[in-house]
């Protein structure tokens, strides 16, 4: 496996794949427009390629223009051919290691620690329940003070998730979720409709979008269906009924 770090990824049009060294590329807000919430970002692509583009790099502008920073993750890969990782150790791992970078470097993107999210894609969307809907492993060796830093996301968003990590076993230290998939979703439409039936029986915020005739991987705009192109708006909306998209003032001064 230490040989494998060494190994050049493999890009190709909208996919990466043989990631060995995960990594996380930041979409900061711009200056005059961050509200002080950010969103890591989970690709989907089967845990065989990350769908970097279509799920990571054009999902983060998007978030930019709500005012909210994004961080792409490159996470490993464990179905990929001759893989030695798995899903719920290693790229689960990455994802809260992610989450935790985030947080302990809140400071430096002007994002406030406690309004950081996680979005993730189908394959992503797995990794978002596993770190938001379920108990971290026990015993994770502790490298650094990164590690030491909550992995906790404050809200989940959820688009057309996969099955794994679902039912969660955490359910209610769930923190609020925005979940959507197509009703013709043969792999992905059960999940949705599971994770929000016990999100809303454990009393944690949740909103689901169920579209009809819509099938896997809409993404942010492939589709000729109305609803589907306006998906991201209704995103939008639960962001700001939420007070995610309300920029965060700083603490007042003390008065001497």
């Amino acid at each position: 496996m230490t040989k494998r770090k060494d190994e050049a990824e493999i890009g190709r049009d909208y996919w990466v794949r043989n990631v060995h060294r995960p990594s996380l590329l930041a979409f900061p807000a711009k200056a005059d427009h961050n509200n002080g919430a950010a969103i890591v970002i989970f690709p989907g692509g089967g845990h065989r390629l990350l769908v970097w583009t279509n799920e990571g790099t054009k999902v983060a502008t998007a978030l930019n223009r709500m005012g909210v920073s994004a961080f792409v993750l490159k996470y490993r890969l464990a179905r990929e051919p001759g893989s030695p990782y798995s899903i719920e150790g290693d790229a689960a791992d990455d994802a809260r290691r992610a989450i935790r970078w985030v947080r302990a470097h809140a400071a430096d993107y002007g994002i406030a620690p406690d309004r950081i999210g996680v979005m993730g894609f189908s394959a992503g969307g797995e990794l978002v329940s596993l770190v938001a809907d379920n108990p971290e492993p026990a015993g994770r060796p502790t490298t650094d003070t990164i590690d030491t830093v909550s992995a906790r996301p404050d809200f989940q968003v959820l688009v057309f998730p996969g099955p794994l990590g679902i039912p969660a076993k955490a359910i209610e230290h769930a923190p609020p979720a925005f979940i959507t998939a197509g009703s013709l979703d043969k792999c992905c439409a059960t999940p949705s409709v599971a994770l929000y039936e016990q999100l809303r029986k454990a009393g944690i915020p949740a909103e689901l979008h169920m579209y009809a005739e819509s099938d896997h991987a809409f993404n942010l705009d492939e589709s000729n269906r109305i609803s589907i192109l306006h998906w991201p708006d209704r995103l939008n909306d639960w962001l700001a009924d939420g007070g995610w998209l309300e920029p965060r003032r700083p603490p007042s001064p003390p008065h001497h």
